[in-house]
């Protein structure tokens, strides 16, 4: 799994052909709060059901909080096949901070 920075991220989302998935792991009321827009909501304690639903050669970012969470999550998507993995370093409080200063933050 790679490790991105926000303004990486936001550049390769940006720059790609094929746009990889944006998978929000956190809760819903998390996300109720803030989100990036065009991602998609999977808290963590549902990936591993949800993988059987999820393309395992698609290209995902995952982003929770601040990192941790999407981390265990990209685990257990290797786990199950999945290698097209990157996860947002800080989250999205990194995200707020240094790409979209507008977001509301918590």
């Amino acid at each position: 799994m790679r490790q991105l920075s926000p303004k990486q991220v936001l550049d390769l989302v940006e720059q790609s052909e094929t746009k990889p998935v944006l998978l929000d792991v956190r809760e819903d009321f998390e996300n109720e709060i803030c989100a990036i827009e065009g991602s998609i909501n999977i808290p963590l304690h549902k990936i591993s059901d949800a993988v059987e639903e999820l393309d395992p050669q698609q290209e995902y970012i995952l982003i929770c909080h601040h990192g941790l969470r999407s981390q265990r999550a990209g685990i257990i998507m290797e786990s199950q096949g999945f290698e097209k993995l990157i996860n947002l370093v800080g989250g999205i409080d990194a995200w707020a901070c240094n790409i979209a200063p507008e977001m509301k933050r918590y």
